[in-house]
């Protein structure tokens, strides 16, 4: 039988013959008589001309692959868990999946190994846009709600860095996504032609290290404080499994909520009865959150700017009264909050948004609409753009950032600031001879998001038509030096806010009268670059008025006397306001119940 079996040729290792990574072999001659196969020239033989370059290359590709697949298994989805002590760990996906690899035949490993190289570039994807989310939400992305929020980054980066930075940034994330399916893809494959290849070694480090993961989670070994141990891609991807059944689920939750309203039957001629014949303003100072009265760094000039604001009211002859809400956002999401302020419903997502948008709830703005007797009007200068929302929110007419009559520059992504916001609206509404009473819903967008540059207060006589601040701004800051040092960050949002708030006192001490109400909140903290680790959502809330009936009426909500929230003033969710306020300027002793403060 011996005499029947083809002797084993040995592979040639010389150049020219096969090399160990699989290179053609140069026979002599072929089978068929032809010239060996000698290797081609320059680039295409270089494994050939380098052999030992070569081996090195292919061992660098597959510690790379390696590493690649691991960073995806174990970068975190927050910037700041990005730590040496978080790649030292051993993950159970990994772990698995070797195993399942190596136990399907040939043809489904190949397949497998080309969708779970897909799924980790996707994984990767999702882990660098939560980092995103959590630097600016303080939350992950929700792979149901938020993918709008995409376009409205990409305006963003527009207005703070132009249109130039807006494509450089759009084509980076683009390419970023592809190399990462790629990449990834590519690297899943190669590690799973090695295990095969060294099928035995394979199993038994995937058998010691499955050994040594149960054996970490039994002792609890840890390394700086961190689990060696982790099934973090698990538990995220379970997180957001859950996270798109909580978002279906809340349709039906809101849709509830929303039935409930318990003003909607009451006569318009009982609403807002202790508030006829004043203006009344709601005015939002953007990113105005408690960071800037409780933060060490910041407390000791806004407490100023306040205590001025308070001194020059008082001398004016206003009085004040202040507290705390909690906003359902936190960092973005300002249209959120406003309409969970002028709703009374708790506006947390997207998708509650739209629902409320196309609903027939009722909001303050359309309240005041229906008791009659005032005009409703609104000073958005943050619009740029249709804004069909805006009717449903009952303002006979709005004022966006095209028709305040503003011929200055964009503070990058301010369009309008905020002293030239208030005196359009002296100009166009308030200073009015013969007017009705206002209601107007008034958005201070000056304190937004990148805070560089800020405009600075200037005579109010000498604000024109804006022309003034395009000087104004060539004295402010860079936003992209800004944002290289989160304590300039700070600062310059401390700045913006101080801007804001004085903007907003000057106005009422220059134009407001006995029949001035004026309502301001924060709508949200701002991003964490500023808030540095802190988790409340509160914003300060403050009512101003010269008459000393509108005050008394909430004298029962014992808010702190002054335009600085004391820390220990009440502290209400951000919905109820909307019905506390209309109880207590409703009829004295009647008209519809609301909760109790």
């Amino acid at each position: 039988m011996s005499l029947f079996i083809r002797p084993r040729r040995l592979p040639d290792t010389t150049e020219g013959g096969a090399d160990r990574d699989g290179g053609p072999a140069a026979s002599e001659e072929t089978a068929g008589g032809t010239p060996p196969v000698v290797a081609p020239p320059g680039w295409f033989g270089w494994r050939h001309r380098w052999p030992r370059t070569a081996r090195g290359v292919t061992v660098g590709t597959t510690v790379l692959a390696g590493a690649l697949v691991l960073f995806a298994l174990l970068v975190p989805n927050r910037v700041e868990r990005l730590e040496v002590s978080a790649f030292v760990r051993l993950p159970a996906e990994g772990i698995l999946l070797a195993t399942l690899l190596l136990a399907l035949p040939s043809r489904w490993r190949r397949i497998a190994a080309v969708v779970s190289g897909v799924l980790l570039g996707l994984l990767t994807v999702l882990k660098f846009v939560d980092m995103g989310f959590y630097q600016v939400l303080a939350r992950p992305f929700d792979l149901v709600l938020d993918w709008i929020l995409l376009d409205d980054a990409t305006d963003f980066v527009r207005e703070s860095f132009g249109r130039g930075g807006q494509v450089l940034a759009v084509a980076g994330v683009i390419a970023l996504f592809v190399a990462l399916l790629v990449l990834m893809t590519l690297a899943t494959v190669r590690l799973t032609g090695l295990m095969v290849r060294h099928r035995p070694v394979a199993v038994r480090t995937t058998l010691v290290l499955g050994v040594a993961w149960i054996t970490c989670v039994t002792l609890g070994v840890q390394v700086t404080g961190v689990p060696v141990a982790t099934k973090g891609t698990a538990e995220m991807l379970g997180n957001r499994v859950e996270q798109v059944r909580a978002g279906l689920r809340d349709a039906r939750v809101f849709e509830k909520e929303a039935a409930v309203d318990a003003f909607a039957d009451t006569p318009p001629d009982q609403l807002f009865t202790g508030l006829r014949g004043k203006d009344v303003l709601f005015t939002f100072i953007e990113s105005y959150g408690r960071v800037a009265i409780d933060d060490p760094a910041m407390a000791g000039p806004v407490d100023a700017a306040l205590k001025d604001g308070t001194q020059r009211l008082e001398d004016a002859g206003f009085a004040s009264r202040s507290g705390w809400l909690e906003s359902p956002v936190t960092g973005a999401g300002s249209w959120l909050a406003h309409s969970t302020f002028l709703s009374g419903l708790w506006i947390k997502n997207q998708q509650r948004y739209r629902s409320l948008t196309t609903s027939d709830r009722m909001t303050l703005t359309k309240y005041f609409r229906k008791a009659g007797g005032w005009r409703t009007v609104g000073i958005v200068p943050g619009v740029r753009r249709a804004w069909p929302e805006g009717e449903f929110f009952g303002l006979d007419h709005i004022y966006d950032s095209e028709h305040l009559g503003y011929h200055g520059p964009y503070f990058s992504w301010t369009p309008v600031p905020d002293q030239f916001s208030l005196e359009a609206f002296e100009r166009l509404e308030h200073g009015e001879a013969d007017r009705e009473p206002i209601m107007a819903e008034i958005i201070l967008a000056s304190s937004h998001n990148p805070w560089s540059p800020i405009a600075r207060m200037i005579d109010w006589d000498d604000l024109g038509d804006g022309s003034v601040f395009h000087g104004i701004k060539k004295e402010g800051t860079d936003p992209k030096e800004v944002w290289k040092d989160p304590e300039k960050v700070r600062t310059e949002y401390r700045r913006a806010i101080e801007y804001s708030l004085s903007s907003l006192t000057g106005w009422v001490e220059r134009y407001g009268d006995e029949n001035t109400v004026l309502v301001f909140l924060g709508d949200h903290q701002p991003v964490p670059t500023v808030t540095a680790g802190s988790t409340s959502r509160d914003v300060p809330v403050t009512i101003v008025a010269k008459d000393p009936e509108v005050l008394d009426r909430v004298a029962d909500w014992n808010w702190t006397d002054g335009l600085k929230p004391a820390p220990d003033a009440p502290r209400w969710a951000m919905d109820e306001f909307r019905d506390r306020f209309m109880t207590a300027y409703g009829p004295r002793g009647g008209g519809s119940a609301a909760p109790a403060p």
